[in-house]
């Protein structure tokens, strides 16, 4: 029985976690035959999703979690806990792969680690580095990886763009790059929890839609000063922003000195984002870099009105110059407030056709796609 395991350490719920249950599904969904499925659990990362997974081991290499005691928020102590899950887990993750043996590792996060010890493995277990989010190619990560890239089997790019970028980097051989999209859409998940209602306070209300963690990537303070004008624009709009509260305190002041506090609602983090998505005006993605952006892929599926940064790689790929959306100039509130108006001035026809070809494009992101590629890398046989 062919023998896959899944290494991604992480601090905090971020698209990677989904991306990686999601293939795991469908994996389980469409291999007829069956497979050993495992998630190496560095730890306690996984403990509160285990659940959430049918048919997959969750492997410890720890007794007690350590999970709830690291330091998750801020660079500097979020750096200080990936040191700790290094160290912590060097031994018990090359002991765990010099007995197990497994075919395949599929390395997300951390992926250092899994690099360094394949060097003093002398099984027949093949590494595939999955890219997640857009790589940053510095001096120390281009050595890195150029040193190690005879440890990697394949190497799997979520956008085009991205794969175009390593391949003429020469970090790692041609033949070692392939696209695979994430599995985003789940039409089964999406169908079942946008049909559960969105709070009162909500139902009758005008808003636009902002989500992710409130880190610097997201670029919320943009999105704040450009509503600023939007709402100046339209005196009844308000805006929601979904996500993980890293910057809250900050992002609260900005609203407060803007004048905007009962029109801006800092919601956390929602496990279902796609009854408050049913319910907007459009989904705006003020991001400085994605690579997908996954919640554009489920906006576009779910027929809502996108208005994104033309930031790399995955905006300026998936909308195409205004083909399947709204690009601003990334980091221009302008230019933002510029593009809303172009939106709420747009034809209904020309807002249809948008939302139309979006959707089209956002099903090379479902799970049978994604599944139909990683069957190719991993020669799976039904």
């Amino acid at each position: 029985m062919l023998k896959i395991y899944y290494w991604s350490p992480f601090l905090s719920k971020i698209a990677t976690v989904s991306s990686i249950t999601r293939s795991i599904e469908s994996i389980q969904k469409y291999n007829k035959k069956k497979l050993d499925i495992s998630i190496i659990d560095s730890v306690g990362e996984w403990d509160s999703i285990k659940n959430k997974i049918l048919d997959v081991k969750i492997i410890k290499l720890y007794k007690n979690s350590y999970y709830n005691k690291l330091p998750k928020k801020g660079f500097f102590q979020s750096r200080l806990a990936l040191l700790f899950i290094y160290f912590f887990s060097f031994f018990k993750l090359l002991d765990l792969l010099k007995n197990k043996k497994p075919d395949y590792i599929i390395v997300h996060l951390l992926v250092s680690l899994p690099l360094i010890l394949m060097s003093f493995l002398k099984g027949n277990t093949k590494l595939i580095l999955r890219i997640s989010g857009l790589p940053r190619l510095n001096i120390i990560r281009k050595t890195y990886w150029k040193f190690f890239s005879k440890n990697i089997f394949k190497v799997t790019c979520p956008t085009i763009a991205t794969y175009e970028k390593l391949r003429l980097s020469k970090i790692f051989k041609e033949s070692q790059l392939e696209i695979l999209y994430d599995p985003i859409i789940s039409t089964k998940e999406i169908i079942k929890k946008s049909t559960i209602n969105i709070e009162d306070q909500f139902k009758d209300k005008k808003f636009i839609i902002g989500i992710g963690r409130l880190t610097r990537q997201k670029n919320f303070e943009l999105l704040i000063k450009a509503f600023k004008k939007m709402h100046d624009y339209e005196k009844n709009l308000n805006l929601i922003i979904l996500g993980e509260v890293e910057k809250i305190y900050s992002l609260k002041i900005l609203t407060s000195n803007l004048g905007l506090t009962n029109f801006v609602y800092f919601l956390g983090y929602k496990e279902n984002i796609y009854t408050y998505l049913k319910k907007a005006e459009c989904f705006v993605l003020s991001s400085l870099w994605e690579d997908p952006g996954f919640v554009l892929i489920e906006s576009s599926f779910m027929n809502i009105p996108i208005i994104a940064s033309d930031c790399p790689n995955g905006p300026q790929e998936i909308i195409n110059k205004d083909e399947r959306g709204y690009l601003f100039k990334n980091d221009n509130v302008e230019d933002l407030v510029k593009k809303y108006i172009e939106f709420k001035n747009s034809s209904k026809k020309d807002i249809r056709k948008k939302i139309y070809k979006a959707k089209i494009y956002s099903k090379n992101y479902s799970m049978f796609n994604h599944y139909l590629k990683l069957k190719k890398i991993l020669h799976l046989e039904n």
